[in-house]
């Protein structure tokens, strides 16, 4: 037992060699939405999906840092509200990412679980999602109005 808990050590901390950057790049046109609505995603999303992510003391720590890592560079893949204008200059593009919204929000599939245990303030009530789905199909309306 003794040597199995010197390797398991030996192994985390060789584990901490091993670091990815923590990068917040800059905001290059971040979404415009109603005061509330932009709280609310601001406190429950912008962490991963964003370029304001706090970075809190654990993501230095191998191998949460690694999980932390891969969230937020995947979650900006997919959502970044900070290259917002980037959507909204194409109405396929920015409809598309206003319905993954709705549709994130509505199905309860964000925040991952692992998330919201140590995020308990980034829970959504059901008035803000409720909220959050009339603000996006609001949006898409005035969108397709526009255009």
């Amino acid at each position: 037992m003794p040597t199995l808990l010197i390797v398991v050590g030996s192994v985390l901390a060789a584990a901490q060699l091993v670091r990815f950057p923590h990068t917040n790049p800059p905001v290059t046109g971040d979404l415009a939405a109603p005061g509330e609505i932009g709280g609310t995603l601001r406190r429950a999303c912008y962490d991963c999906h964003s370029n304001e992510t706090q970075w809190p003391w654990y993501s230095a720590v191998a191998p949460l840092s690694w999980l932390l890592h891969h969230d937020v560079i995947e979650g900006r893949r997919r959502l970044n509200f900070s290259d917002w204008a980037d959507y909204a200059s194409d109405l396929g593009t920015a409809a598309q990412k206003l319905s993954q919204i709705s549709r994130s929000i509505a199905t309860d599939t964000m925040a991952p679980w692992y998330y919201l245990v140590l995020h308990p303030s980034a829970r959504l009530t059901a008035a803000e999602r409720d909220r959050i789905a009339q603000w996006t199909e609001q949006e898409l309306e005035r969108r397709r109005s526009a255009h």
